[in-house]
């Protein structure tokens, strides 16, 4: 009897000691999270924006994380191969996604994608602003946006624009310009943006919405003409010229830019964590400095503030691709 009750006793404390314990195995790996590198996916082609945005972050998360952001260059289908790795790939904070707005706002109207931004990605934050310009070659007889209007509306169809590429970032602004301005160009693709800066330097198309990192240098050089930049407010590093807004297109906002998401039902605690390291090192003066270099500028966010962004531009874009029937053949 005493051997029972001993025994009885044992194994009372050992279920009310696992009942104890277990809840706080969930807890403590959170807790204490990462304890490996994080694979960082960047649904892109090394070298371009969102590729210098997170080779630039990468090494201040890792250093304050204390575990290695591996950058994990998965280009494909516009940038959708990345993107659904990350949606597909476990919710425990160690696979993220640096991404493309194009890819969040613009694809889902385009492609047949295969999972859902807003189900199974999770927002963090914006990261950067990779700000884009409309410029002219210097034969256009314009020098601002509303004289290049004017001459459209006088010329329907004469006047050409290069784009990177059917539903890329410049093609979309320079639609969703036509739209608001009422006005008729014809774009001209080419295989990517350095192509189709060309062809405008060359005299082959008038008219780019190009990124500002790409086409300052040219703008400097006068080799092009700058008219306006797209986003809402004005580029720093062409802080005299007007917005697109401003000259006479309230609430015209088609800037790239850059996020940070995760696979969708990763931990709030998680997220939290990652968001908050991520806005510290968006507020460091070397990567403020170094982001600019590349004609970046840091455009820190909430998780809730990024999701209502991709919401509403994807209204957007959906409604410039239906009125201008654009398709990828």
């Amino acid at each position: 009897m005493h051997r029972t009750t001993i025994h009885g006793a044992a194994v009372r404390a050992t279920v009310l000691l696992c009942l104890v314990i277990t809840p706080g195995l969930a807890v403590s790996a959170e807790a204490t999270y990462p304890q490996r590198p994080i694979r960082w996916v960047v649904a892109s082609a090394a070298g371009g924006g969102v590729d210098a945005t997170a080779r630039i972050l990468a090494p201040k998360l890792g250093d304050a994380m204390g575990q290695t952001w591996v950058v994990d260059n998965r280009a494909g289908a516009g940038g959708n191969v990345g993107a659904e790795i990350v949606a597909r790939a476990t919710p425990d904070g160690y696979t993220a996604l640096a991404s493309t707005s194009t890819v969040l706002t613009v694809n889902p109207s385009l492609y047949k994608m295969n999972f859902s931004v807003e189900r199974e990605l999770q927002p963090v934050t914006v990261m950067a602003l990779g700000e884009q310009v409309v410029v002219v070659h210097p034969s256009v007889p314009v020098k601002s946006l509303s004289e290049l209007v004017a001459l459209a509306k006088q010329k329907p169809g004469a006047l050409n624009y290069a784009s990177a590429g059917t539903g890329t970032a410049i093609h979309l602004a320079a639609e969703l310009l036509k739209l608001r301005a009422g006005i008729d160009m014809t774009q001209v693709p080419y295989k990517g943006g350095g192509p189709a800066a060309a062809a405008v330097l060359a005299g082959e198309v008038q008219v780019l919405v190009g990124t500002v990192a790409s086409t300052i240098p040219f703008i400097q050089s006068g080799r092009v003409r700058a008219l306006a930049t797209t986003s809402l407010t004005r580029s720093k590093l062409l802080a005299d010229l007007p917005t697109v807004a401003e000259s006479g297109y309230p609430g015209f906002d088609a800037g790239l830019w850059f996020g940070l998401l995760l696979p969708g039902g990763t931990p709030k605690a998680i997220v939290d964590r990652i968001h908050g390291e991520a806005i510290k090192a968006l507020r460091l003066p070397d990567v403020q400095a170094a982001m600019s270099r590349q004609g970046l500028d840091p455009q820190p966010t909430t998780p809730v503030e990024l999701a209502a962004r991709i919401k509403r531009e994807t209204a957007t874009w959906a409604e410039v691709i239906k009125k201008s029937g654009i398709t990828l053949k």
